[in-house]
């Protein structure tokens, strides 16, 4: 079968947070991450189904949920994904959160790789710990890690967690083995808990393979955890459900224990029946889904190349946010952000949303029909033309 993603959807009007938050209609919103596809046909006849039945009561979640987590890892990724190690809940941020609850105290150090996703310096504040940054290196266009910087910070007694994020969100990377394992073997000298946020496992580009953190074996990994969703990749988030991958029998009843202490114990049957049938019935969805992402990256890739030599971004490696430098302009990110949408009618993310790593970015999302990312693009083009 072949899915279109072409087709432009209407999703103003729905209280979509990516379209009905804008300030007015005219606004092309390409910021946060969702995407502008339909998601896979089996999960939307899934929950027909489910909205057939008519009643929506508290939600057990069955031996098949597990089996399909367990199935699509193994097969996809070769990780074997054990039933009795899995702790599932309403999202991947209420995850980390738990988790630094469970694992840390008021005034614990937890490590990050900036720019990276914002909500990870949320959940540090929250939990009353101090972020530590051991910034990626930017080199030509692509990011690395500092493993002197991770070394030194890491030896630290008050650092307790690491905050990996694999892919990265918004570098692009995906991080190779060889990598992940002088992260696990840095981390694992010091008695750092690596805790691998993999929720765009699913979104790689042609040439690179995602490679999860707990897959790497027990000398990297024997107190590491894992936070996975189908969220990102099928276009589910409103649905809120994840897992929370935790092979350690004393992490894991601390982990279950936290969750149900901030009660981020119960799902809803909708985002359950539509894990089941994303991983067992989405592999052909996902994969044209992958080919069309990678044509929006080629085609911006061009277009930048061509129009926008002074704006270059960071390759994609992973995930659907394409990261461009702006730091030409001399132009803060936020205020640049902003005159984008009052002037072009544009939005995308102000790059020192990730940390002070990011300041004099902007993050795109390219999930969306290519007609929609050529129209963003030629906004952009038009605003750099007349007013920089």
């Amino acid at each position: 079968m072949t899915y279109d993603f072409d087709t432009i959807i209407p999703r103003r009007g729905t209280n979509c947070e990516k379209w009905d938050n804008m300030p007015n209609d005219e606004v092309l919103p390409m910021w946060v991450a969702d995407m502008d596809f339909r998601t896979a046909p089996a999960i939307v006849d899934a929950l027909h189904r489910r909205v057939d039945h008519g009643i929506f009561g508290y939600t057990h979640v069955p031996d098949a949920y597990y089996e399909a987590v367990s199935r699509w890892f193994g097969q996809r990724h070769g990780w074997a994904i054990r039933q009795e190690d899995v702790i599932y809940t309403s999202g991947v941020v209420p995850a980390i959160s738990a988790i630094l609850k469970a694992l840390t105290r008021p005034g614990d150090g937890v490590l990050v790789q900036g720019p990276v996703y914002n909500c990870f310096y949320s959940s540090i504040r929250n939990s009353g710990c101090v972020c530590i940054s051991n910034p990626l290196v930017l080199e030509g266009n692509s990011y690395h890690m500092d493993y002197d910087d991770l070394e030194q910070k890491a030896s630290d007694p008050r650092t307790r967690v690491l905050l990996l994020c694999n892919p990265h969100n918004p570098a692009g990377r995906v991080w190779t083995p060889d990598e992940l394992k002088r992260v696990g073997d840095i981390c694992h000298r010091h008695n750092v808990t690596v805790v691998a946020d993999e929720i765009h496992c699913e979104l790689t580009m042609p040439g690179h393979t995602y490679t999860p953190f707990l897959s790497l074996g027990e000398e990297w990994t024997s107190r590491a955890i894992a936070c996975i969703s189908p969220s990102k990749a099928f276009n589910i988030a409103g649905l809120q459900i994840a897992n929370i991958v935790v092979p350690d029998p004393d992490l894991h009843q601390r982990i279950d224990r936290a969750i149900n202490d901030n009660e981020v114990c119960d799902v809803n049957p909708f985002g359950v029946l539509a894990t089941i049938a994303a991983y067992n019935e989405g592999r052909e969805w996902i994969d044209q889904l992958l080919d069309y992402l990678h044509g929006n990256y080629a085609c911006m890739a061009e277009f930048c190349r061509m129009h926008l030599p002074q704006f270059p971004i960071v390759e994609l490696e992973g995930t659907y946010l394409v990261w461009m430098d702006c730091r030409s302009t001399g132009i803060s990110s936020h205020d640049l952000n902003d005159r984008l949408v009052r002037e072009a009618k544009l939005c995308l993310n102000a790059g020192s949303m990730y940390g002070p790593e990011g300041e004099g970015f902007l993050r795109w999302n390219i999930a969306c029909p290519r007609s929609v990312l050529r129209d963003g693009l030629e906004r952009f083009l038009r605003f750099t033309q007349s007013n920089l």
